[in-house]
């Protein structure tokens, strides 16, 4: 369980610090509401004939869903005072079933401090992480290698 309350800061991390795997079991119920939420009604993330019918084993998680879960894998790293500020490298490489368990991973690459913009005053956005992020399915990677730029309070 995560305590939302307890702050990361950038002075605590180190570069191969490892986040915490955040396991998301991908359940018809779950691929159904993410396709509604994100308004994606493609039928291929919710009808399993459909999806066999283009290919796929069994109907799948959508991006939204899959970035979704990385946004989450890191905010659970960098706190509610972190900013995510980009994603990168971002890449499906293999279709993640309902039936499946999506584990998202993580790993601090590199830290730094940017340069302070014109009259840039929050230390959040100059403190800066890069997180390495994967997942995995039971079958192997199948979104990433990718990263995560975030900024943390020092």
């Amino acid at each position: 369980m995560v305590d939302w309350n307890e702050q990361r800061h950038w002075s605590d991390v180190r570069e191969g610090d490892a986040l915490a795997p955040v396991a998301f079991p991908l359940t018809v119920y779950r691929l159904v509401m993410a396709a509604g939420a994100n308004r994606d009604f493609n039928a291929i993330h919710h009808n399993t004939a459909h999806a066999q019918s283009t290919g796929a084993p069994e109907m799948y998680a959508n991006v939204m869903l899959l970035q979704g879960m990385w946004e989450r894998t890191a905010r659970e790293y960098i706190g509610t005072a972190g900013v995510l500020l980009a994603i990168r490298g971002f890449r499906m490489k293999a279709f993640n079933t309902a039936g499946d368990t999506v584990t998202v991973h993580g790993r601090i690459r590199r830290k730094w401090i940017e340069e302070a913009e014109k009259g840039a005053t929050d230390p959040a956005r100059r403190h800066r992480v890069e997180i390495e992020m994967w997942s995995d399915n039971g079958r192997g990677v199948s979104v990433g290698p990718g990263a995560i730029v975030a900024g943390l309070p020092f």
